[in-house]
C-alpha cells in the first residue's frame, strides 16, 4: 500500500493538524479502561497486594507466552536481570560481557552484584550485539553473556548460544523491548538459562508503574529467585541468605493480565504501521531502517531509523532532523545517544572513543520514530512526509 502523502511531490503543501507523540497511552487507556478498573477493583476488593493471586496467574500466563515453565515476577526490568544474573552465579569479580548500545539497565546490573561489565560492540545491519565481538572478549573470567534484544528484534541467538554453550557459561537474555517477538518460530526470551523483562509504561506489554518478571525453565532457578526476590527467606521470618525486596504487587499484576489478552493484536498493528514506514522512507535519501533478518519476528517496541551525516559534526544531521519534527508536533527519541563504554559512570574502565565504531557510529545516527497500535496511518504518513521534506533542504 503507498502512503496517502505523495512524499516526492513538492506541490504537496498541506499537512494534517495535531501532535504526533511518541507514544500515546491515554488512547490506549480509552480503549481497555473498563476493563483496568474492573480488575483493579477486584484486587481493592480482595485487600491482598503482595504475592497474591493475580501475580501467581500473571506468571503462569507469561510463562507459558514466553515459551517458558516458570515465571518469577519482580518489582522492575532491572530487579530482573539482577536477580536473574545473581540466580546464575554471577558474583563480584567475575566479568559479563554486555552490549555497549543498549540501556544503561544491562550493564548496572552487573555493577550491582560487583561485577565487571565488558562492553561488546554492535552489528552494523541490526545494531544488536555482534556475536564476533563477543566471542573476541571472553577470558578466564567470563560468568556470563547478555544479550539485549534491542528495540523489538532479537538478537543472534543461535550464535550466542553457541558461545555460551561452549564456554559452559549462562545467556542472559535482557528482553525488556522484544517480549512477543520471535526468533525462528520460538518466543524470544526462550533461549538462555533465564531471561529478563521489563513493564515499564511504555513498553508494549506495560504496567502502571514498575514492574518486571524472570523466566527459566529450570526449577532450581525459579525455587532460588522466589528466594531471592523475598528477602532470601526460606521461611517465615528467616533468611538463608541476602536477598532483595522486590515482588511485583497485585495491582500491577492485574494491570498487565488485562493487558496481555491485547498483546498480540497490538504487535500485529506496530507491524502494519512498521511496514508503511518502511515503504514510505524507503525513498528518503538518507534514511535506513534497520535491517530484520530472514527468520527474526520484529515487535517494533520502538521503530528506528539510522539518519547519515553528510561530513557535518556527528549526529548533527540526526539532531536536526529531531529539532525539525518537534517543531511540526511530531515526537522522536535518541535510543541511546551515549554508548555504555563512554559512559561517565564506566570511565573507570578505561573505555576509549573508537574502540567500539559500531556502536559509537550508532549513537550518533540512530532516530526512533513514533509507533503505537492506535497511531493510524494517516498520522505516519504525516511523520514520512515532514522526515522527506526536513532532510531535502
Amino acid at each position: 500500500m503507498k502512503p496517502r502523502v505523495k512524499i516526492q511531490s513538492k506541490k504537496v503543501t498541506r499537512k494534517p493538524e495535531g501532535e504526533i507523540p511518541m507514544l500515546d497511552l491515554r488512547a490506549q487507556f480509552a480503549a481497555i479502561g473498563g476493563e483496568v478498573r474492573a480488575a483493579l477493583d477486584e484486587v481493592l476488593a480482595s485487600q491482598q497486594f503482595v504475592l497474591g493471586p493475580q501475580l501467581s496467574a500473571l506468571e503462569h500466563e507469561l510463562a507459558q507466552y514466553g515459551g517458558r515453565k516458570y515465571g518469577i515476577g519482580v518489582a522492575s526490568g532491572t530487579d530482573a536481570l539482577i536477580l536473574g544474573l545473581r540466580a546464575c552465579g554471577v558474583k563480584p569479580g567475575d566479568e559479563v560481557i554486555v552490549p555497549a548500545f543498549t540501556f544503561i539497565a544491562s550493564a548496572g546490573a552487573v555493577s550491582a552484584l560487583g561485577a565487571t561489565s565488558v562492553f561488546a560492540d554492535s552489528d552494523a545491519e541490526t545494531l544488536n550485539v555482534d556475536p564476533a565481538s563477543v566471542a573476541s572478549l571472553l577470558t578466564e573470567r567470563t560468568a556470563a553473556i547478555v544479550a539485549v534484544h534491542l528495540y523489538g528484534l532479537p538478537a543472534n541467538l543461535e550464535a550466542l548460544g553457541k558461545i555460551a554453550s561452549r564456554r559452559g557459561i549462562p545467556l542472559i537474555e535482557d528482553n525488556a523491548q522484544a517480549l512477543g517477538s520471535r526468533y525462528h518460530g520460538r518466543p524470544a526470551g526462550s533461549f538462555g538459562t533465564v531471561s529478563a523483562t521489563s513493564f515499564y509504561p511504555s513498553k508494549n506489554l506495560g504496567a502502571y508503574g514498575d514492574a518486571g518478571i524472570i523466566l527459566t525453565d529450570s526449577k532450581e532457578i525459579a525455587a532460588h529467585l522466589a528466594i531471592l526476590r523475598n528477602h532470601g527467606q526460606t521461611g517465615t521470618y528467616v533468611s538463608s541468605e541476602s536477598g532483595w525486596n522486590s515482588r511485583l504487587d497485585e495491582m500491577q499484576a492485574a494491570v498487565l493480565r488485562v493487558k496481555l489478552r491485547y498483546m498480540d493484536k497490538w504487535i500485529a498493528r506496530r507491524r502494519v504501521l512498521a511496514a508503511r514506514y518502511d515503504e514510505g522512507l524507503a525513498a528518503v535519501p538518507g534514511i535506513t531502517p534497520l535491517s530484520v533478518p530472514a527468520g527474526r519476528e520484529h515487535t517494533y517496541y520502538l521503530y528506528t531509523v539510522r539518519v547519515a551525516d553528510e561530513g557535518t559534526r556527528p549526529g548533527a544531521r540526526r539532531d536536526g532532523l529531531r529539532e525539525s519534527l518537534a517543531k511540526q508536533g511530531i515526537g522522536s527519541g535518541v535510543y541511546y545517544p551515549v554508548p555504555l563504554h563512554l559512559q561517565p559512570v564506566y570511565a573507570c574502565l578505561d573505555g576509549k572513543v573508537g574502540a567500539l565504531p559500531v556502536a559509537e557510529q550508532a549513537a550518533h545516527e540512530v532516530l526512533s520514530l513514533p509507533i503505537y497500535p492506535e497511531m493510524t496511518l494517516e498520522q505516519v504518513d504525516r511523520v514520512i512526509y515532514a522526515v522527506a521534506e526536513t532532510l531535502r533542504r
